[in-house]
């Protein structure tokens, strides 16, 4: 019998493929465009959704940390991009990305708190530099900017309280997520 943990990490694998990152997204301008640029996105919802679940999983510390490793590296990659780094495979690392939260959504109590943090700060540089590249030098982009900082927030705290109620919802024996427990 398939336990509920795998079926998560089947469920969560099986959607990157209808995530295309970044096509078409219009002109990246204002706090209301930045803030509604990754609700639109399905590549953006699974991975950073997925950052709180795993951090919900997990608790204690990484509570605070996986969703602040987030934001602090993304942030780090858009202002990299902005400056004019152009980091190769942008587009198959980010959906990589929602692959690989899956993994670790499923393994979660069973990967050390700095690998979870390092490879979720990892695959945020990506995401940043994805957009930074598109803000434009203005103050419209620095809103822009602001605008998805605090969406990915949010999206952070809607996967933080799935991840909390998983805990709750899954069984103390069996399942990759509850060992360790």
């Amino acid at each position: 019998m398939i336990s509920r943990s795998m079926a998560l990490a089947t469920a969560l694998l099986l959607v990157p493929g209808a995530a295309l990152a970044h096509p078409g997204h219009g002109e990246a301008a204002g706090l209301a465009a930045g803030f509604a640029h990754p609700i639109h996105g399905t590549d953006h919802i699974l991975a950073m959704v997925a950052v709180g679940i795993i951090a919900g999983l997990v608790g204690g510390r990484a509570l605070w940390l996986l969703p602040a490793s987030f934001l602090g590296m993304m942030t780090i990659g858009a202002a990299l991009a902005m400056a004019g780094l152009d980091l190769p495979f942008v587009e198959p690392a980010i959906l990589a990305s929602v692959a690989a939260f899956a993994v670790m959504a499923a393994c979660a109590r069973l990967i050390p708190l700095a690998a979870l943090a390092g490879l979720v700060g990892a695959f945020a540089v990506f995401h940043g530099a994805a957009h930074g590249a598109e803000m434009p030098e203005t103050a419209s982009g620095l809103s822009y900017g602001l605008g998805f900082l605090a969406a990915t927030v949010g999206l952070h705290a809607a996967g933080l309280v799935a991840g909390l109620m998983l805990t709750r919802w899954l069984p103390r024996s069996g399942g990759a997520l509850r060992q360790g427990a």
